[in-house]
């Protein structure tokens, strides 16, 4: 599973002319998935998002969480995140997960997170979608969980 994190003062997904999702103050998600992951990566993913110390505290230091916060989290799918492009020059997407499952990962996922007492607003999984944010830092991360990684 992987994930590029983007911290954001607000966002929203549009799929045509209709508005998605949106938050203000939280975190952007753009989640991927590849053949063996499971619930054990996104357990893993949902913690570590949550958690995440990248928003100042006293003294501007990274240290608060979405949920020392009180933010959101925007989750968006994107395949294209397992885009291989060490050879060519057209993104080969043979580690991305194939459309069936990889939509029913990524609703657990959201079910996931919304365990936890942060807002989850969400794009629409397969549509096209245009992603609108406004990223503060910036700060951008990439996280990823191997499937059957071992556990920290």
């Amino acid at each position: 599973m992987r994930a590029a994190i983007q911290r954001v003062k607000r966002a929203r997904v549009t799929v045509g002319p209709t508005v998605v999702g949106e938050i203000d103050l939280g975190l952007v998600a753009l989640i991927a998935f590849t053949v063996g992951d499971g619930p054990g990566e996104m357990t893993w993913m949902a913690d570590k998002l949550v958690h995440l110390r990248i928003f100042p505290g006293p003294g501007g230091h990274l240290q608060q969480s979405v949920l020392d916060l009180g933010g959101a989290i925007l989750v968006v799918s994107e395949f294209t995140l397992y885009g291989d492009l060490a050879h060519g020059r057209r993104p080969d997407f043979h580690r991305a997960l194939a459309y069936e499952p990889a939509s029913f990962l990524y609703h657990r996922f959201v079910t996931l997170l919304s365990v936890y007492p942060v807002r989850v607003a969400e794009g629409r999984f397969g549509q096209e979608m245009e992603v609108e944010l406004v990223n503060w830092g910036p700060v951008t991360l990439i996280l990823e969980r191997a499937p059957s990684a071992r556990a920290d």
